[in-house]
């Protein structure tokens, strides 16, 4: 895929972190970005900074997805690259347990669990389909390449932790879908990749007492750190423009793998 001002992107929870990161990246080669955020002041702020769009979706409402690709390609046309950052995290609660006080069974909250895929497995989808939809509209460019997807999942994915449960499935279902939507595009020309981030410096780790981070980063095998956005938004670079990387799913992690808990 070549970057330049002739191609637009779709970055969903572009406004901060990971998306944010990868916003920056593809307007530096011109791409003309649109911001899918919930977050109006930070996504108006950098879709300023570069020269983009910003759409207040939330990626559980088909209405809102609808209305944000409309506005997008308003502002910029047909969308090539969709990259999907948007997503939440969830507090740690095991399949079943006994309560520490009165030793009563408990289960797994079920609304819980559905918030967590509907936000992070079937938004990630709702956008891909509603993107990839519009994309076939487009002549392929040189390289053959008609448009990129990219997917973020997690480490967790395959190495989930104890009380992940909901996290994990969500991010799990991601990578499971990135292959068969790569089949399924095969023939239009549009790849679909995934990239599975470890222990990242992120607004979902902001909170985080220092201790916290610094024990997260001296867990990691090399480098000893945590993870960098610009550091995703580079392997998002390579996998939208090489046009042989295609179905894949990649860890960007150190070298870790977490332990059970």
């Amino acid at each position: 895929m070549q970057l330049d001002k002739t191609v637009a992107a779709v970055v969903t929870g572009g406004a901060s972190g990971l998306g944010a990161a990868t916003s920056r990246m593809l307007a530096s080669h011109g791409v003309k970005v649109a911001i899918f955020d919930l977050n109006e002041e930070q996504g108006e702020a950098l879709a300023k900074e570069i020269g983009g769009v910003f759409c207040k979706v939330n990626v559980t409402s088909t209405e809102e997805v609808d209305a944000g690709f409309a506005k997008a390609r308003a502002a910029h046309g047909q969308e090539r690259i969709l990259v999907n950052c948007a997503g939440v995290g969830g507090g740690a609660q095991k399949t079943a347990s006994l309560d520490r006080t009165t030793g009563a069974p408990k289960e797994y909250p079920l609304e819980n669990f559905e918030r967590i895929i509907n936000v992070n497995l079937i938004g990630t989808f709702r956008c891909i389909t509603k993107s990839a939809a519009g994309m076939l509209t487009l002549a392929p460019q040189p390289d053959g390449d008609r448009g990129v997807i990219l997917n973020t999942a997690s480490v967790a994915a395959e190495d989930g932790q104890i009380g992940q449960v909901a996290y994990t499935a969500s991010k799990a279902g991601v990578v499971g879908i990135t292959l068969v939507v790569a089949r399924d595009l095969s023939n239009e020309g549009i790849r679909c990749n995934t990239i599975l981030p470890g222990i990242f410096d992120t607004p979902l780790l902001a909170r985080a007492p220092e201790n916290v981070k610094a024990a997260l980063a001296a867990s990691v095998p090399f480098p000893k750190r945590l993870g960098r956005p610009e550091e995703y938004a580079q392997v998002a670079h390579t996998m939208i423009t090489c046009g042989y990387f295609n179905g894949e799913d990649v860890r960007i992690d150190g070298a870790i793998r977490m332990a059970p808990r």
